[in-house]
């Protein structure tokens, strides 16, 4: 039945002239398929069928694509540049048992496509679509898919996309080259000029070509992945192959999960994407990318030079062992195309104390041009290189199948770079001079004297560290014993052993918290009986005090307010919902007291207080540099990413901002406040309430207005805290100098940022170096604030945003772009009918 296809399927079919749609299990000579029909794989996997590109309304392809994904997505066009210019084409078998497309009403003579398979009857074959994406070609006595070869297939002939199971490479045999070649648009599926293939030359390597110039390459298969793809490590959706031998060089992947889609595409920009499809999001999730920063672009570092990202201050290119730039003043503008050269005077001479120099962890350079010998070990191919003076670099080759080979180089070094935990060891040769260098740095050889002063050193050392510690011991049993004394509750226990004492009050009201419970007197003694020197602020909750526990563990003891307006029910929301958290960009809360109309939560203490003591403050915001609010960027958006996509309850926070990120001893970001949270179960993807909570300047439109709240919510707070963290401004509650009139930091933002003038409300005590990073994170700020929230990215996607370089999409109109509407105070909060609300959590309510 029609009902049962997928929406745009029902859509696409009315649309066309035909008055009748037939679906499809086999074609036939006597059972062709006309524009208006589909072919459907035996588990509605995939469908084939004519198609016109998004925009392209007039030309016709048959093409396939995932037949039980809402969003049209091709996998394979037969006639791609060829297309018909009308609804009147036919794909049948002809006269010969051949898989061909008719135009013109079926007439012989307008061909314009046909699979050249060497079949020579019209009854002997049969095309069919497999649940792989594969359209075959089989003899028609063919009982199942795998008794016989296919007389043709599409994976032989890939257009832009390669599917699990589908082959890369070249057949030995034959001559036949399996390779991806992008479209020419998204409006047209020709030929374009991207190609993504292997170079069988050397030792073979898939290479990305622009025209038929290299741009990015994948290195060399290393066993389990290839060195210029580290994202290929974690096998838990794909198991990747690769075979060597004299019959094929070819790539290969699998699913560990059928049941998930997946597809690496080459687009006309020249990217290799991998992505896979997200039922929830309705989305490719892009899982990686190629090439997506400067060292995975070809001869980025010309000659001899090696890139290397780990030091982001520093020039990425650097130049191998006992080598230096050809040019050192284009290396000094960042300009390492021209490569290296030998030092003056320091050539390796043969069998004279020359060696080798171990590079880990490196995506070895271009091996088309090296030299191959499956049958030597690694040992054996450092004493042929070093034999044969011509030979200036060595790494091992995986054996497919098994075992380690040799690769030497007799030239120049191309291409290679280092990553931080993927590669592979490479050896480059050096001068004897050289050499020494490298191996005294790496013994750290150390004169006797030296070593005399080193061991003196550190007794005087631990000698110091000895009665520092037996200082601390003596004076927190000396104070121990004094709150012993004030408070009569004997507090000599680990931290642990409190825990152990107060795990009987499991449940908070009935609710099953995880949470131990201490009681008053511990606390009390702990905060020096709330002592105002021990306090470390409040907010519209009540006062945050330290405290220390008698082992040592200093805490932080948040202390609800009796005329504070969160009450019980959000301390007990926290206390439920923070016990089942568990990452390191949430604040850890180690349990809570509720005795004598107290409640109180206690967590791990933070020394460094939250975000807004240091991004508005004058001076201390220059302790956070560029590389430190990036981190810290960074950090929030993985402990939201936890609560939204990864945690055991999916949670949206409400209440997210800069006084609700602490910082630790390293300002590395943990996010606090679990009051307003609220968890959503299953599908649910938005909901209601009557009680609008939150603060002024971070909630969403549809929140702050309609009571709507939904993980978008928190993309919109996020965005805010992005652009203040990047700006070092309020979004309200400042007045800003603007010309066109914005009364609030998302309306200035946006009005430079259309006219291209950005960067001149960055905070003035950054770097200019990383003004690119900052013009980045504030357009990922706007994405986040669009009006509509469909518009808004996940979290997901502003984690991938911010850990790629790709381009990104442009924002829409952000929410509350408020006007200047001046009282005579001047006051803009006051002139929109605004109250001054001190940035602190409020509830609005709001009638149904």
């Amino acid at each position: 039945m029609v009902f049962s296809k997928p929406l745009w399927l029902i859509i696409l079919l009315a649309l066309q002239p035909s008055s009748s749609c037939i679906s499809l299990t086999v074609i036939t000579p006597k059972q062709p398929l006309k524009d208006g029909d589909i072919l459907i794989s035996a588990g509605k996997t995939f469908a084939l069928g004519f198609f016109s590109p998004a925009g392209n309304t007039r030309n016709r392809y048959v093409g396939i694509w995932y037949y039980k994904i809402p969003q049209q997505t091709v996998v394979w066009v037969a006639n791609r540049d060829t297309p018909l210019n009308d609804t009147s084409g036919v794909l049948s078998i002809d006269g010969r048992g051949d898989l061909v497309i008719y135009g013109s009403n079926n007439s012989r003579s307008s061909v314009f496509w046909s699979a050249n398979a060497s079949v020579h009857d019209a009854n002997s074959s049969m095309a069919k679509l497999l649940d792989v994406g594969n359209l075959v070609l089989l003899p028609n006595n063919t009982v199942t898919d795998q008794t016989q070869t296919p007389l043709w297939q599409s994976f032989d002939y890939p257009t832009d996309t390669m599917l699990p199971y589908m082959k890369l490479g070249l057949n030995r045999v034959t001559g036949l080259d399996r390779f991806i070649t992008s479209w020419k648009s998204p409006e047209d599926p020709g030929t374009g000029s991207c190609t993504y293939r292997f170079d069988p030359n050397g030792y073979p390597q898939l290479f990305l070509y622009k025209g038929r110039a290299p741009f990015w390459r994948t290195g060399s298969w290393t066993g389990h992945e290839f060195s210029g793809v580290p994202e290929m490590t974690p096998f838990f959706i794909f198991n990747g192959s690769y075979v060597d031998n004299q019959d094929e060089i070819s790539t290969m992947y699998g699913l560990l999960n059928d049941s998930i889609f997946t597809r690496s595409v080459v687009n006309e920009s020249g990217m290799v994407r991998r992505s896979t499809w997200h039922d929830q999001t309705e989305k490719w999730q892009e899982f990686w990318s190629a090439p997506r920063e400067l060292c995975d672009n070809y001869r980025h570092c010309g000659s001899n030079g090696i890139c290397d990202r780990s030091n982001v201050d520093r020039f990425e290119c650097k130049c191998l062992p006992g080598l230096e730039p050809k040019s050192p003043g284009d290396w000094f503008l960042r300009d390492g195309s021209g490569g290296c050269v030998r030092k003056q005077g320091l050539a390796p001479t043969c069998g004279k104390g020359e060696g080798f120099v171990k590079l880990a962890r490196v995506k070895i350079p271009d091996t088309s041009k090296a030299r191959v010998n499956m049958r030597l070990s690694l040992e054996a191919c450092e004493k042929e290189c070093l034999g044969n003076c011509s030979c200036t670099a060595y790494a091992s080759a995986r054996v497919s199948g098994g075992g380690v080979g040799c690769l030497t180089w007799h030239g120049d070094l191309v291409d290679s770079r280092t990553y931080p935990t993927s590669g592979q060891d490479f050896y480059v040769r050096v001068d004897s001079i050289t050499l020494a260098k490298y191996k005294k740095e790496s013994n750290g050889s150390i004169s006797k004297t030296g070593k005399v002063a080193i061991a003196l050193g550190s007794f005087a050392v631990l000698l110091i560290i000895l009665f520092l510690f037996m200082y601390w011991w003596a004076r927190t049993k000396r104070k121990a014993k004094e709150r012993q004394i004030k408070y009569g509750h004997n507090i000599s226990k680990s931290l642990s052993t409190y825990f152990d004492d107060f795990s009987v009050q499991r449940d908070l009201d009935e609710s099953g918290s995880e949470l131990p419970v201490f009681d008053l007197k511990t606390i009390a003694a702990a905060t020096d009986n709330f002592s105002i020197h021990d306090k470390l602020g409040e907010g519209g909750f009540g006062s945050v005090y330290k405290g220390v526990f008698y082992e040592g563990t200093e805490i932080a003891v948040k202390r609800l307010s009796r005329q504070s307006s969160q009450g019980s029910e959000e301390f007990k929301n926290e206390a439920l919902l923070i016990a089942k958290l568990q990452h390191r960009n949430l604040v850890r809360v180690l349990g809570y007291c509720n005795q004598q109309e107290e409640k109180m939560l206690i967590y791990e203490y933070l020394p460094n207080k939250s975000l807004d003591f240091f991004i508005f403050d004058e001076e201390k915001r220059k302790i956070l540099d560029w590389s430190k609010r990036f981190d810290i960027i960074r950090g929030i958006v993985r402990g939201m990413l936890y609560l939204h996509e990864d945690s055991r309850l999916r949670i949206i926070h409400r209440d997210l901002k800069a006084s609700n990120i602490l910082l630790d001893a390293d300002l590395k970001p943990k996010i606090s406040d679990f009051g307003m949270a609220r968890i959503f179960e299953g599908d649910e993807l938005e909901a209601n309430t009557n009680r609008v909570v939150g603060t002024y300047g971070y909630m969403s439109p549809e929140y702050a207005m309609e009571g709507r709240f939904s993980f978008k919510s928190d993309v919109y707070s996020l965005g805010v805290l992005i652009l203040e963290i990047v700006t070092r401004r309020k979004n309200i509650g400042y007045r800003c100098v603007n010309p066109t009139g914005s009364s609030n930091l998302i309306g200035q933002v946006w009005d430079l940022w259309n006219e291209g003038r950005a960067l001149e409300i960055v905070d003035s005590s950054l770097d200019e170096l990383f003004g690119g990073e900052a013009l980045r994170c504030m357009t990922i700020g706007l994405l986040c604030v669009q009006d509509n929230a469909c518009d808004r990215p996940t979290m997901l996607e502003v984690a991938v945003m911010l850990g790629n370089e790709a381009g990104l999409p442009t924002p829409k109109q952000p929410a509350f772009v408020f006007k200047r509407g001046y009282t005579s105070n001047g006051d803009p909060l006051t002139s929109e009918g605004f109250n001054s609300v001190n940035h602190v959590t409020c509830s609005m309510i709001q009638p149904r």
